[in-house]
């Protein structure tokens, strides 16, 4: 089994548009292991060097699901398909759970305008 890559922290920072999930996402990478890398470019993963296929398709899922409104297929098969080659039943759930949580504070942060590092 692989542990769900990239961790919370990288995932956190995908398409969130809000102050204390980049923060929070970034600090959460750090302990986990991101190198700075990836910690910085994370919001051009696509782009760079210093992700994984595993990390990219855990990060193409998280956007996906992220940004919903973007397009008329929101997760393509493709896009889940290619997650499901490299996580398991398991790893796929907590990958989910892991960005609905993400979402939901999200959702929270932004309309009351909590500031990052204010926790």
């Amino acid at each position: 089994m692989h542990p769900v890559p990239p961790g919370r922290g990288l995932l956190d920072q995908v398409g969130v548009g809000c102050g204390p999930g980049v923060a929070e996402g970034a600090r959460q990478a750090r302990d986990r292991g991101a190198t700075a890398d990836q910690v910085h470019a994370v919001a051009a993963w696509r782009e760079t060097p210093w992700f994984g296929d595993a990390e990219r398709a855990a990060l193409a899922l998280t956007e996906a699901v992220t940004r919903l409104a973007d397009r008329p297929d929101p997760v393509p098969d493709r896009v889940w398909d290619v997650a499901a080659t490299h996580l398991d039943q398991k790893e796929l759930a907590a990958l989910l759970l892991t960005i609905a949580v993400g979402n939901a504070l999200d959702r929270l942060d932004v309309p009351t305008r909590r500031q990052a590092g204010g926790w």
